[in-house]
C-alpha cells in the first residue's frame, strides 16, 4: 500500500522518539531518512532532538542533497543517506544513531562479526566496521562505500552505527538487533570469551537469510570471518591477570612445586 507523505513524516517522528527513549542518541545526535520516490528523500533536520521532532520539521531533498522543501536545514550527514540509496536500490529508509554498546565496539575498533546468535545470522548478518571519517564531510562516506552493497548495517569507527531496509521500521529493527548483538557479545567477553558457532552450522543459517528478508551478501568478505577461511569453531578464552596467577598457583601446588 502506497503511503502519503504525511504518513512518512509521522513514521520518522515515531522512530525518532523510539531511538531517543532507548538512549541510542543524545542531544541532537542521529538522523533518519525515507526515500519518497526516485527523486526525493525525506530527512530529519539538523539541530533538533530526535525525541522532540514534529512532522513539519522534516526536509525534502533531491538526489544531490539540495533542499526542495522545508523551513529547516537538512541533516549534515545527508551524503551518507544518499550513498546508501544510490548503492542499494532495495533500500527505502536509513537510520543513523549512536547506540552505546555498539558504539563502544566501534570506538574500540571492533566489528560485530562473530557467529554467536542464529537470529542475528539469519536476520542481519555481520556488522563490519567502516573506517573513521570526519562527520558531515565526504570523508565520512568513503570508507563505507565498499561495505554498503554487502551488509545491512555498519559500525562507523569512533562514531556510531547505521542501518537500512525496505522501510523505516526495518531500519529501526536492524539497529535494535545491532545493539542487542553488541550487548550479548560484551557479556560473553566479560564471562571469559564467546563460544562461536561452527562454520557448517553458520552456512546452514546463511541459507535462511532470504527467508528473513536480509539482502546482505558479505558473509564471505574479509570483514566477516564466517565464511572467509578463518576458524570459527574455536572458543576464545580471556582471563584477567589475577585469574591467570591463580590458575598458575593451582598448577604449581598440584605438582608439589610450592
Amino acid at each position: 500500500m502506497v503511503k502519503t507523505e504525511r504518513e512518512y513524516r509521522d513514521e520518522i517522528v515515531e522512530i525518532g522518539r523510539l531511538v531517543f527513549t532507548r538512549g541510542w542518541v543524545a542531544a541532537n545526535d542521529g538522523n533518519i531518512s525515507i526515500r519518497l520516490d526516485d527523486e526525493r528523500i525525506l530527512t530529519t533536520p539538523t539541530g533538533v532532538s530526535k525525541g522532540m521532532m514534529h512532522p513539519e520539521d522534516m526536509v525534502i531533498v533531491d538526489r544531490k542533497g539540495n533542499r526542495i522543501s522545508g523551513t529547516r536545514d537538512r541533516t549534515s550527514e545527508v551524503a551518507m543517506h544518499l550513498a546508501i540509496y544510490n548503492l542499494r536500490p532495495d533500500v527505502r529508509a536509513v537510520l543513523h544513531a549512536h547506540p552505546p554498546i555498539a558504539t563502544g565496539f566501534a570506538t574500540a575498533g571492533r566489528p560485530l562479526n562473530q557467529a554467536l546468535l542464529p537470529e542475528v545470522i539469519t536476520g542481519l548478518g555481520c556488522v563490519p566496521l567502516a573506517g573513521y571519517g570526519l562527520p558531515g564531510t565526504p570523508e565520512l562516506v568513503e570508507p563505507m562505500l565498499p561495505l554498503i552493497p554487502k551488509f545491512d548495517a555498519l559500525l562507523m569507527a569512533n562514531h556510531g552505527a547505521v542501518s537500512y531496509g525496505d522501510d523505516v521500521y526495518k531500519a529501526y529493527f536492524r539497529m535494535e538487533t545491532v545493539e542487542h548483538f553488541a550487548r550479548i557479545a560484551l557479556v560473553a567477553e566479560l564471562l571469559g570469551g564467546p563460544s562461536v558457532l561452527p562454520r557448517p552450522e553458520v552456512q546452514r543459517l546463511l541459507g535462511l537469510q532470504p527467508t528473513y528478508g536480509s539482502k546482505a551478501t558479505g558473509a564471505g568478505e574479509p570483514g566477516c570471518p564466517w565464511a572467509a577461511g578463518e576458524e570459527n569453531g574455536e572458543r576464545r578464552f580471556m582471563v584477567t591477570r589475577s585469574e591467570l596467577l591463580g590458575l598458575l598457583d593451582e598448577a604449581l601446588k598440584a605438582r608439589g612445586l610450592v
